[in-house]
C-alpha cells in the first residue's frame, strides 16, 4: 500500500462490509487472538461469518498509518436498530483520530430485504426512518466526539440512489454525512458460490469481450451522472464504495488476468470524468481472484511471499495519472472517432494540461495492431498557441496477452510472479523520452497491443508522482509450529533415502500420526476529482495503425 501512498499522496483502506453488519467489541480473546470469526452463525446468503473483534484490530490501523501514509472508513453495525453498537466509533475516534476519514453506516441496505435481514417489503422509506433513529442515537452518544462523519446510502444496484435521494435523506440528515456513497459490480459470479436457480451461472468466456471495452466502464458509470451532479450541489463527495470486476470474488481467467488491469485504469478514469470523488477496489479471501494483492496462506509464510493480483498496476498507473495536487480534472477524449478498444483520457492540474492515459485492448504480439496517438496540444484549431513541449516521458503498463497472469511490467519493473511477491519492483525502470515536433505541434505516442500508456508534458509533472526510493515492510508471522526441521538442500538433491522394508519402525513426520514424535512449538521472526470547463491548453489526439 506504500507504492500507492507514495504516488497518490495517500491510501485510503475501507475495513467493513457485510461483517461489519454484525460486528461486535470485545476486551480480549482466548489465545490473543485480535478477531475471532463465528461460521457457525453466518447470517446470509454470502455466509458472511459473525465477527469478535478486539481493540488490537484499530491499534493495528493505527500503527500501519504510523508507517505510511493510510487513511481508513470503518463501518458501524445496522444489524439492530434498536440498540445501536457504537463501540467502533467511540475507539475508533480515540485511536486513529485524523487517520480517521468517516464511518459507513448500512452496508447495501437495498439487500436487506432479499437477504432474509429485514421484511421482504424493506424500501427506501424504511430505511430513511431507521436512519433517523440512528442519528438520534448517534448524537446522544457523548463518547463519540465528530458527528459529520457518516457515508450513506451505499446502496448495491437492487435500489438506486434516486430512490434515496427522493426520500428526502441528504436534506433530512446533512448534518451527520461527510460523503456519499454507492456500491456496484459490473456482473457476479455469485452462482459458483451459491448455486441459485433465478442466477445460473456466468461463463467466463463469454463474459470476457465485455471487460475489454470503453464502453464498460462508461456503462456503470452513467447510471450515477445525476447523483454526481446532485453530490456538488450538495456539497458532498461521492465515493465509489465498493467495487471490481465481478462480485462474489470475480472470475478465474479475467479478474486474476492482465484484463482487469486495462479495466481497471479505463473504469477508474471514467469514474474520475464522471465526478466520483474516489473509488475503492474490494479485496476477499485466499480464494478470490480479483484481490489487488493477497498474503500467502500461513502455512506457507515463511517459505512463500505475496501475490499482487493484475488489478493492483490498475491502482499504480491511476494514482500516477491523477497525481498528488487534488486539483486533477479529468477529460474523456474519445479519440479515433470513439473507437471502444483505444480509449484515452486527458488529466489536468492547475489548469494545464499534465498526463495523458491511452490504452489498447487489443491482443496481437505480431505488432500490427499497436497503434500511434498523435498529440496535439492547443494550436490555431483552438485559437491558442501550440503547447506541445519539445519532448515528453512516457510509462508503459505491459503484458505479453490481455490473458496474462504474471508477465506484467509497469514502466519494466514487475512486483513478481505469484508468492514471490515483497512490496518492491524487481528490474530495472524504463522512462521512455519521446521527441516531439515543436514546428507541426505533435507528439506521436505508440501503445502496444495490450497495453496503456502513461504520458507526462513535463518533467515536473512526472517527477511529481515518481518516488526515487520505495520503503517496504516485513510481515510478521507465527507459523511453522509444527514440522521445523531443516535440510540443507544440496544434501537432499544428492541423498536416495531408504527402502520401504524398515519404514513401519520409523518415526513419521505427520502430526499425530502413530509414528509421529512430539512437536515442539516454535515461533518464526517475525483526491477530489472534478470534471469541468477545461482551462488553458486544449488536447486534441488522432490514432493511427
Amino acid at each position: 500500500m506504500n507504492l500507492v501512498a507514495q504516488r497518490g499522496g495517500a491510501v485510503h483502506i475501507r475495513v467493513g462490509g457485510n461483517t461489519q453488519e454484525t460486528a461486535f467489541l470485545v476486551e480480549h480473546l482466548d489465545d490473543g487472538k485480535m478477531m475471532e470469526k463465528d461460521k457457525e452463525d453466518a447470517s446470509n446468503p454470502t455466509s458472511t461469518p459473525v465477527l469478535a473483534y478486539t481493540p488490537e484490530l484499530l491499534y493495528m490501523l493505527a500503527n500501519v498509518s504510523s508507517l505510511i501514509n493510510a487513511k481508513w472508513y470503518l463501518g458501524i453495525p445496522f444489524n439492530d436498530t434498536s440498540n445501536f453498537r457504537f463501540q467502533i466509533a467511540e475507539l475508533g475516534e480515540a485511536v486513529l483520530g485524523d487517520n480517521l476519514l468517516g464511518f459507513q453506516a448500512a452496508n447495501e441496505p437495498d439487500l436487506y430485504g432479499p437477504h432474509g435481514h429485514r421484511a421482504p417489503t424493506y424500501s427506501p422509506f424504511d430505511f430513511f426512518g431507521e436512519y433517523a433513529l440512528l442519528t438520534q442515537a448517534y448524537q446522544g452518544d457523548s463518547n463519540v466526539p465528530v458527528k459529520n462523519n457518516l457515508i450513506a446510502p451505499s446502496v448495491s444496484g437492487t435500489w438506486t440512489p434516486e430512490m434515496i435521494w427522493n426520500t428526502g435523506f441528504v436534506e433530512a440528515y446533512t448534518q451527520y454525512l461527510t460523503a456519499l456513497a454507492v456500491e456496484r459490480y459490473p456482473t457476479d459470479n455469485c452462482a459458483v458460490v451459491f448455486p441459485d436457480p433465478n442466477n445460473p451461472p456466468h461463463d467466463p468466456l463469454q463474459e470476457l469481450p465485455q471487460y475489454l471495452t470503453h464502453q464498460a466502464g462508461i456503462s456503470i458509470t452513467q447510471q450515477y451522472t445525476n447523483s454526481t451532479m446532485l453530490a456538488q450541489t450538495w456539497g458532498k463527495p461521492f465515493l465509489m464504495f465498493e467495487t471490481n470486476t465481478a462480485s462474489c470474488g470475480g472470475f478465474p481467467g479475467i479478474s486474476d488476468t492482465f484484463t482487469s488491469a486495462l479495466w481497471g485504469v479505463d473504469y477508474a478514469l471514467q469514474m474520475a470524468y464522471s465526478n466520483f470523488t474516489g473509488a475503492l477496489f474490494h479485496f476477499g479471501g485466499q480464494n478470490v481472484s480479483y484481490n489487488p494483492f493477497t498474503a500467502a496462506p500461513t502455512n506457507q509464510s515463511a517459505f512463500h511471499q505475496w501475490t499482487v493480483g493484475p488489478i493492483f498496476y490498475s491502482s499504480l498507473f491511476v494514482a500516477e495519472a491523477l497525481g498528488q495536487t487534488n486539483t486533477s480534472q479529468v477529460k474523456d477524449l474519445f479519440p479515433n472517432n470513439g473507437n471502444d478498444q483505444t480509449p484515452a483520457y486527458a488529466i489536468y492540474e492547475n489548469g494545464n494540461l499534465a498526463r495523458m492515459a491511452l490504452i489498447n485492448y487489443m491482443t496481437d504480439p505480431s505488432g500490427a495492431n499497436d497503434y500511434t496517438a498523435t498529440i496535439y496540444v492547443g494550436g490555431s484549431g483552438f485559437n491558442e498557441p501550440n503547447g506541445v513541449p519539445a519532448s515528453v516521458k512516457v510509462k508503459y503498463l505491459l503484458a505479453p496477452s490481455v490473458s496474462e497472469k504474471d508477465n506484467i511490467t509497469w514502466a519494466g519493473q514487475t512486483l513478481g510472479p505469484r508468492f514471490e511477491a515483497d512490496g518492491t519492483f524487481k528490474g530495472e525502470e524504463n522512462i521512455q523520452t519521446i521527441q516531439c515536433d515543436q514546428t507541426q505541434n505533435m507528439c506521436q505516442v505508440k501503445v502496444p497491443a495490450p497495453g496503456a500508456a502513461l504520458v507526462f508534458f513535463s518533467d515536473a509533472a512526472q517527477q511529481a508522482i515518481d518516488p526515487s526510493t520505495t520503503q517496504t515492510f516485513a510481515t510478521t508471522v507465527v507459523t511453522k509450529t509444527a514440522n521445523t526441521v531443516t535440510i540443507d538442500p544440496s544434501v537432499l538433491a544428492t541423498s536416495n533415502g531408504q527402502s520401504g522394508k524398515n519404514r513401519v519402525s520409523q518415526g513419521g513426520t505427520s502430526q499425530g500420526g502413530a509414528n509421529g514424535a512430539p512437536h515442539a512449538a516454535g515461533l518464526a521472526p517475525g483526491a477530489a476529482v472534478l470534471t469541468c470547463v477545461l482551462a488553458g491548453a486544449t488536447a486534441f489526439l488522432r490514432m493511427f495503425w
